[in-house]
């Protein structure tokens, strides 16, 4: 049934003095994506308000080198975010400027060639030095080599013992903060970055070299993660792996407590920025009215969807969230999570 079709009007933005999340707020009161961006806020603000709710953050592509990973941080750190699924690249390219490198503008209009004899990585608009680059990679190999012959781990375990091990040498990344603040990092897919590297560089180091992440052990702790409470958010930052991992938490706690494969425990709010498009039948743009049908969001979840660029919308978020919320959130106790690991 349609609603009134005249119940709300377009309110056209005046230029003036405002906080940033007053200009979110009155996008929302505009059209297109602008709109859906104020309502990707409102979800997010409705979510940390809520009580008894676990906030999940899916962090897809390499916002890292895109100059985004402090606002990750800083999303940690306000526990803004409970738990974060990443790929792996993000929580390891940041490390490049934590450990004091540098990422520098570049363009997608230079000669790539040139650029591999120069020994420069290129990230569409972005350059990083080659040797910087490796340093990163050498780093998580001396790491991984401190744990030869322990595990396994499943990767919310294995980041926080890095977390531990970056803190212990002042190397303040994402990971830093998420082992400070007791979030769990679930990373499925954790070799598709510098990780997948620096283990083959330690089997060369030495023969026998071996180290276990159990993703299925990720998979039984998010959804038990997710089962301790009444309800949850999902906020996608991108796609991909992150965004499903995430979803299909909310369609196997019952299954993990049960055996049950019927019932499902939807997400109460969900938002999700992206750039894909839903007709190319990828789960990136799945819309959130499509997770329905999986029951992996409800008809009465309050959810948003905004077809933007991230390195676009995060900022506004995390700057209106910022002024939203000066004190931050206390966030619920996740270190059971670490248990296995923490000496």
């Amino acid at each position: 049934m349609v609603r009134d079709p005249f119940s709300e009007p377009v309110r056209a933005i005046e230029v003036g003095d405002r906080h940033i999340s007053e200009l979110v707020e009155a996008m929302r009161d505009t059209a297109y994506q602008a709109r859906s961006l104020g309502e990707v806020l409102r979800v997010w603000e409705e979510a940390i308000k809520a009580r008894d709710t676990v906030i999940f953050l899916g962090l897809a592509g390499s916002m890292s080198t895109a100059g985004q990973w402090k606002m990750v941080k800083w999303l940690i750190e306000r526990r803004f975010v409970d738990v974060l699924v990443s790929t792996g690249a993000n929580i390891t390219e940041d490390l490049v400027e934590a450990m004091g490198f540098r990422y520098w503008k570049g363009s997608p209009y230079v000669n790539d060639a040139e650029l591999r004899a120069m020994r420069v990585y290129r990230f569409h608009d972005v350059f990083v030095r080659e040797s910087d680059y490796l340093r990163m990679e050498q780093l998580l190999a001396d790491f991984m080599l401190g744990l030869d012959g322990s595990g396994p781990y499943s990767s919310a375990e294995l980041l926080f013992l890095l977390g531990r091990h970056l803190s212990d040498r002042g190397i303040d990344g994402i990971l830093t903060s998420a082992y400070r603040r007791r979030v769990p990092v679930f990373s499925p897919a954790l070799v598709d970055s510098g990780f997948g590297v620096a283990y083959l560089l330690n089997r060369h180091r030495k023969k026998d070299f071996r180290l276990i992440v159990d993703h299925f052990k990720d998979f039984e702790q998010i959804v038990t993660i997710k089962s301790r409470f009444s309800d949850s958010a999902a906020v996608f930052i991108g796609g991909g792996v992150p965004k499903d991992f995430i979803q299909l938490a909310a369609v196997s706690v019952d299954v993990l407590l049960s055996g049950d494969l019927l019932t499902t425990r939807p997400h109460r709010f969900a938002a999700q920025v992206t750039t894909d498009s839903p007709f190319w039948g990828g789960l990136s743009g799945a819309t959130l009215e499509e997770a329905v049908s999986w029951g992996k969001e409800s008809g009465e979840s309050l959810k948003a969807q905004c077809f933007c660029d991230a390195t676009i919308a995060l900022p506004l978020l995390t700057h209106a969230l910022h002024e939203k919320f000066r004190e931050g959130r206390k966030g619920p106790d996740l270190s059971w999570v670490f248990e296995e690991v923490i000496r």
